[in-house]
C-alpha cells in the first residue's frame, strides 16, 4: 500500500481517462474527491456518481454550472464575437475556467491539498485547467497525471488505459473499434485523437431541413421567437438550449477543422457548434446595424486578442478581465431584434430592427437625395486621392504625377 497523501478532488467525466485515473490516484495514496461538472452535456448523472462511489471515491459532488456557463462566459464571448483562427467558437475553451472555478471553489470547502484532472500532457486543457486553478488560489498544487513519468510511461496510449480498465472492472464507453474522444457541454461537441488524428480522414455530418427564428438582444440575447409556431425562450439556459436543438437538426455549426494550440503543435478537431454559431451570425449582423463604424473597428481587435486569451487559457488574466471590461462598454447600444433562418447547414439573416440603429434610410437612398450633397463628393475623392497620388509621383517629372 502507497504510504497516505492527503486528498485530491479530481475534475471527473466517467470517461475512460478520469475513471482511470480516479482508480490509479487511489493506488497512489490519495484519498479521492469527485466533482462531476454539469455543464449541459447528455450525461446519467446518478449513474456517474454510483460508478465514482464504486471505484472509491469518498465523496462525489455533482455541480451544475450551466447557467453560470451561459451567463458568465458564453455570453462575453457572444458579445466579442469572439473565433479562435477565424473559425473556431471556442465552446472547449469557455468551458475549462467554467469548470475549474468550481474545483477550486470544492477544494476549498473540503481543505483539500490538491485538485487533479484528465488533460493531457499534449493539449491546451491542461493549460486552461491549471491556469485558473492558480488564479483563484494560488497555493493549490496540482496532479497531473499525464505529465508523470510513472503514468504515462505505464499508460503510453488509450489501449493501455482500456487494459489497465478490463484488469480493474472499470466500465468505460470507449472500445478499441472507436478511439476517439469527444467532450460536450451547452456550447459545442467535440470530437479529436483516434482515428481523426489523421486529417485526411472523412467525417460525415448531418445536413437538412428549414426554419425561421426572431432573436432579441440587448447587449446579450434576451428572447427567441420560432416564426413558425410562435413558441418563445426567454432565459438565458432556456433559450440556448432550444436554439442548440432547433440549429442542431439543421446541421448548423459543424466544422472540421486544423487548428494551433497552444503548446505549440497543430491539431485536428471536428466540432458541432448550433446555438452558438446561430448568436454569433446574429449578434455579428445587429452589431454593424448599431455600432459606430470607427468603435466597431477597435472592438474587432480586441475580439481578436479576447479570442486568443480565451483559447490559451487566460480567462482569470487581468489583460482578460480589462478586455471583458471594454468589449462590455461597446454593447451599450447593441440593442434589436435579428430574424434567421437556417437551411441545410447555413444561417441566413433574413432583416433586422433596432431602436438604437444607425442606419438612415433617407440618407443612402438612390432616390431621395436627403440631407446629402452630391458635389461635396468630389473634394472627399480628391483629398482622399491625393495619398495614393503621392506615391506614384515621378520624381524625374519635377513634381508631375507619373501616368495612371
Amino acid at each position: 500500500m502507497a504510504q497516505p497523501k492527503g486528498t485530491v478532488v479530481l475534475a471527473y467525466s466517467g470517461g475512460l481517462d478520469t475513471s482511470c485515473i480516479l482508480v490509479w490516484l487511489k493506488e497512489q495514496g490519495y484519498d479521492v474527491i469527485a466533482y462531476l461538472a454539469n455543464i449541459g452535456q447528455k450525461e446519467d448523472f446518478e449513474a456517474a456518481r454510483k460508478k465514482a462511489l464504486a471505484l472509491g471515491a469518498k465523496k462525489v459532488y455533482i455541480e451544475d454550472v450551466s447557467r453560470e456557463f451561459v451567463e458568465e462566459f458564453i455570453w462575453p464571448a457572444v458579445q466579442a464575437n469572439a473565433l479562435y483562427e477565424d473559425r473556431y467558437l471556442l465552446g472547449t475553451a469557455l468551458a475549462r475556467p467554467c469548470i475549474a472555478r468550481k474545483l477550486v471553489e470544492i477544494t476549498q470547502r473540503e481543505g483539500a491539498q490538491y485538485v487533479a484532472h484528465g488533460a493531457t500532457g499534449k493539449g491546451n486543457d491542461q493549460v486552461r485547467f491549471e491556469l485558473t486553478c492558480y488564479a483563484l488560489c494560488p497555493n493549490i498544487k496540482v496532479v497531473a497525471p499525464w505529465r508523470l513519468p510513472e503514468f504515462y510511461q505505464r499508460f503510453p496510449g488509450r489501449r493501455e488505459l482500456m487494459d489497465y480498465a478490463k484488469k480493474h472492472g472499470i466500465p468505460v464507453p470507449v472500445t478499441p473499434q472507436t478511439p476517439w474522444s469527444m467532450d460536450e457541454n451547452l456550447m459545442h461537441i467535440s470530437y479529436e485523437a483516434g482515428i481523426l488524428e489523421n486529417p485526411k480522414v472523412i467525417d460525415h455530418g448531418r445536413l437538412a431541413g428549414v426554419a425561421a427564428t426572431g432573436l432579441r438582444a440587448s447587449r446579450v440575447p434576451v428572447k427567441v421567437t420560432n416564426a413558425g409556431d410562435g413558441a418563445t425562450r426567454r432565459s438565458a439556459l432556456e433559450l440556448f438550449v432550444y436554439l442548440n436543438d432547433i440549429a442542431g437538426k439543421h446541421g448548423v455549426g459543424r466544422i472540421d477543422i486544423v487548428e494551433n494550440r497552444f503548446v505549440g503543435m497543430k491539431s485536428r478537431g471536428i466540432y458541432e457548434t448550433p446555438a452558438g454559431t446561430i448568436l454569433y451570425h446574429a449578434h455579428l449582423d445587429i452589431e454593424a446595424f448599431t455600432m459606430d463604424r470607427e468603435v466597431r473597428k477597435i472592438k474587432q481587435g480586441l475580439a481578436l486578442k479576447f479570442s486568443e486569451l480565451v483559447y490559451n487559457g487566460f480567462w482569470h488574466s487581468p489583460e482578460c478581465e480589462f478586455l471583458r471590461q471594454c468589449i462590455g462598454r461597446s454593447q451599450e447600444a447593441v440593442v434589436g431584434t435579428v430574424r434567421l433562418s437556417v437551411f441545410k447547414g447555413q444561417v441566413y439573416v433574413l432583416g433586422r430592427e433596432s431602436p438604437r440603429s444607425l442606419y438612415n434610410e433617407e440618407l443612402v437612398s438612390m432616390n431621395v437625395q436627403g440631407d446629402y450633397e452630391p458635389a461635396d463628393a468630389t473634394g472627399f475623392i480628391n483629398i482622399n486621392s491625393l495619398r495614393s497620388a503621392g506615391s506614384r509621383r515621378d520624381p524625374s517629372q519635377g513634381g508631375e504625377k507619373a501616368p495612371s
